[in-house]
């Protein structure tokens, strides 16, 4: 069960952010080139989903939406923590 959470919560996001590129035209109008977006699948989705959410045509207004991206960031630096600690916890084979 701790697997399949771990899973939705890395391939989730990716898959989301990915999706919401190829249909749709807000990824295009909120960052002003291709590189940001695809760094952001990669690296930080979590943040990257939650500024697409929060972005509006007249750009990002208001703390709700700073909340919600420093919420994104905030699971992506859990996500991380949580993939490190993992490694760290497993024990080394011995031979």
């Amino acid at each position: 069960m701790c697997c399949l959470v771990g899973a939705a919560a890395i391939i989730g996001p990716r898959f989301a952010v990915a999706i919401w590129w190829i249909f749709g035209d807000k990824v295009g109008q909120a960052f002003d080139s291709w590189i940001w977006p695809l760094l952001g699948l990669l690296f930080a989705p979590w943040t990257t989903l939650a500024f697409l959410i929060a972005w509006q045509p007249g750009g990002l207004n208001g703390n709700w939406d700073a909340l919600l991206i420093v919420l994104g960031v905030a699971v992506d630096v859990l996500t991380y923590m949580h993939r490190f600690a993992a490694k760290a916890v497993r024990p080394s084979p011995r031979y």
